[in-house]
This record gives C-alpha cells, structure tokens and sequence, in this order.
C-alpha cells in the first residue's frame, strides 16, 4: 500500500505579522484506527473537545445549522449545557428531509434525530427551537451547512457535523474563531460571564437570521438581545406555518424558516433493528473502546 509517513516538513519561515482581530484555532477530527496515523495514533477529537467547551460557557444562545444533528452522544452536550443554565435557549436550522431515501436511510437518520432532540428537549423544553428552511416558492432548502454561534463569542464554521460520526470517526477541519474586536452594542456582554460579545460571531449570527427572516441589512435591532431574537424567530415561523396551514391565502409572510416536524422513526421492532446499522453505518464511532465506555471525548 501507500506508505504512511509524512515526508519531513520544511524548515518554518519567519512568523507574519498579525493582520486582523481574528484569532482562529483549527480543530480535527482523526479516527483510531489500524494501521495507525503516525501523527495521531489514538485518533483526534479536538472538534469533540472544542465544542464541548464552548458549551460548557453557554448562557444565553446557542444558534446552530447543521447537516445531521443526530447523535446521542453530542446531545448529552448539549443537553448538559442547557440544565446548567437555566436561562439557556437553543436555535436549531436542519434540513427538512434526509439526503439519503434509501430503504434504511430514512428510518436510521429518524432514529438517530428523534433520540439526540429528545434527550436536548428533555433537558430544555420549550427553550429548544428546531427549523429548516424553504425559499419563497415554499421549496425545502437542504441546509449542508456546519456553524455554530455561542452567546455571540465563539463561532465555529468547517466540514464537521454535530454527530458522533464527524466528532470521533471521519476526517474534519473546523475553524473556531474568537474576535477580539467587542461588538458594544447592547447587551454588550450576552453570556453575563465577562467575554463580551464580539464582531465575528455577532456578526455572523445576525447575517444568517436576517436572510432567514427576510430582512435587509441592519435591519437586526430586536435580534441583539438574545430572547428577543429567539421570540422573532419563532413569531416569524409560526406565521409561516399558519399560511401554508390556512391553504396560503393572502400575502406570504416574511421570512423562510418552518417549524420543522417530528416524523416517527418506526415503533420498537424497527427501532431494534436499525439501532445497530445506524451505530456501524451511519454514526460510527471511531474513539478508542476506553473513552467510549467513558463516554469521553
């Protein structure tokens, strides 16, 4: 086969001169896996532990698009994270429908969601909001994206998606990015833990809930406030659900985003018997046997 070692890396040049108010960290996922990766032979899981960190420090709003957010394993993060902070709330964007519609496909992607949002929603209630989106001819739009918003302090955009399968097994690279540009804007400190909020991640949670309302830029006065923000998200949803309920009659209301509904995912016996093809196939688990006991990262 292809040999396994890197060949030997240039000498480093001079370090560049700061340029920004960006600091980014590049967080990866590696599998353990035989025969090993010389450069990382128990696996890495800094996309894992970077995640589980920041959410450790969430007190107000957690926004997130993603893929698949259908893993157990990260909804206990999650659902860690929203019983430490009572005041806590959760802004879920997720694709309406599965990419996949093979005979399996649906009802191992339905197990996997059903059982991660019940264990957040368990935890958080009516403080755990999930959506998807449609364009304005009422279309579903498949989000593929991967971004996470915490109390407009710590952002995280790249390739992993919030499941076990990207957080231990797959090869991935996140961009975790903390500006130290403070946005003085009020509340000028979300999370009440004395970060601040700051340009990037406001910045980017603003863009993405303006587009989603249908709003025009700086049009965002009532979405600085994270309670505030959350209630015009779920105003604006419900009002979409009502139109297309009421038969679309009338003006279509502004904006894109739809409660997103909860499909069964099959009774016991189908749930016994995709269980194991939805832990090998579709959210592996690629730590080592120790940390999963542990259920560590």
């Amino acid at each position: 086969g292809l040999p396994r070692a890197a060949d030997p890396l240039p000498a480093p040049g001079p370090a560049p001169a700061p340029v920004g108010s960006r600091t980014v960290q590049l967080l990866r996922t590696y599998p353990r896996r035989r025969p090993a990766y010389p450069f990382a032979p128990q696996g890495e899981r800094s996309v894992a532990r970077g995640y589980a960190k920041a959410l450790a420090r969430a007190r107000r709003l957690v926004y997130v698009e993603d893929q698949y957010l259908w893993s157990r394993d990260v909804a206990r993060i999650f659902a860690a994270a929203l019983r430490r902070s009572p005041q806590l709330e959760v802004i879920a964007v997720v694709p309406r429908y599965v990419d996949a519609q093979g005979r399996f496909d649906v009802p191992a992607s339905l197990l996997g969601q059903n059982a991660a949002w019940r264990t957040v929603v368990a935890a958080g209630g009516d403080r755990v909001q999930l959506f998807d989106v449609e364009n304005a001819a009422g279309f579903p739009v498949y989000v593929h994206a991967k971004v996470c918003v915490i109390d407009d302090v710590w952002a995280a955009v790249g390739s992993a998606n919030l499941n076990r399968r990207s957080w231990t097994h797959d090869s991935e690279l996140t961009a975790a990015v903390l500006d130290e540009r403070r946005d003085l804007r009020e509340p000028a400190d979300p999370g009440g833990l004395g970060d601040g909020a700051r340009g990037f991640a406001r910045d980017l949670r603003l863009t993405l809930m303006r587009e989603h309302l249908d709003r025009a830029d700086g049009d965002d006065a009532d979405l600085l406030d994270p309670g505030r923000a959350v209630e015009a998200v779920r105003r604006a949803a419900a009002d979409l659900d009502a139109w297309h309920a009421g038969g679309r009659q009338g003006p279509r209301p502004p904006g894109r985003l739809r409660s997103h509904p909860r499909r069964p995912g099959g009774g016991r016996l189908s749930r016994w018997l995709v269980t194991p093809l939805y832990d090998l196939a579709y959210d592996p688990d690629g730590r080592p046997w120790r940390q999963r006991g542990r259920r560590e990262f």
